[in-house]
C-alpha cells in the first residue's frame, strides 16, 4: 500500500466551511465543526481532503463531501449509515465491498449512489465509508450482489495519515 500523499493544502473561507458544515449536519445527522475550528482543505490523488484542527476528519468524493472513518468517530452521525453483520466485519476493515447477504440494517433515506457510511451490528461502530449501488430499502432486501462499493476504511493510508502526522509532532 503507498502512502497518501497531500497536496495543495490551504485554509477554507469561513463562508465554505459553514456550507459544508450545514450541509454535512444535514445529511448526517449530527452537530459539526464550528467556527472556533481550523478547517483546511487539501488534495489526494483519489479525492479532496478536509483537515479539521489538523486531522484528516471528511473528503469530498464527486464534489460530495462526507466525514472520514475518524470524523464519524468524533461527530457520532445518525443518517447515511448501513449496519452488517459481523461475519463481515473482518472484509469490510480489509477494503472489501459490501455484499447485500450481510447487511442487516440500512437507513431507508439512502438513495442509489449516495455516500454512506459501513457500521457493525455489535458496537455500531464506523469501519468504512462506501458508496451506495441501492436504495435504503433494497439495501435491507439483502440481494445478493455487491450493495456498497468502499472508499476509505479503518487501518487504510487514510487512516494512517493521521497517525504517522500525529507521531511527527
Amino acid at each position: 500500500m503507498s502512502e497518501l500523499r497531500v497536496r495543495n493544502r490551504k485554509r477554507m473561507r469561513e463562508k465554505d466551511i459553514k456550507q459544508m458544515s450545514e450541509r454535512l449536519s444535514k445529511d448526517l445527522g449530527t452537530e459539526l465543526f464550528g467556527t472556533d475550528d481550523v478547517v483546511d482543505s487539501a488534495e489526494s490523488s483519489e479525492f479532496d481532503l478536509i483537515f479539521v484542527n489538523g486531522q484528516i476528519l471528511g473528503l469530498i468524493v464527486e464534489g460530495t463531501p462526507f466525514l472520514t472513518v475518524r470524523g464519524l468517530l468524533r461527530y457520532r452521525a445518525t443518517k447515511k449509515f448501513v449496519t452488517v453483520d459481523m461475519g463481515a466485519v473482518p472484509f469490510v476493515t480489509k477494503g472489501a465491498d459490501v455484499m447485500g447477504p450481510g447487511i442487516v440494517d440500512a437507513d431507508p433515506e439512502i438513495r442509489s449512489g449516495d455516500l454512506v457510511w459501513v457500521r457493525d451490528v455489535k458496537n455500531l461502530k464506523p469501519l468504512a465509508i462506501g458508496q451506495s449501488l441501492l436504495s435504503g430499502e433494497e439495501l435491507r432486501q439483502k440481494r445478493p450482489g455487491k450493495a456498497v462499493r468502499s472508499l476509505t476504511y479503518v487501518g487504510d493510508k487514510l487512516w494512517k495519515y493521521d497517525e504517522e502526522e500525529g507521531q511527527r509532532k
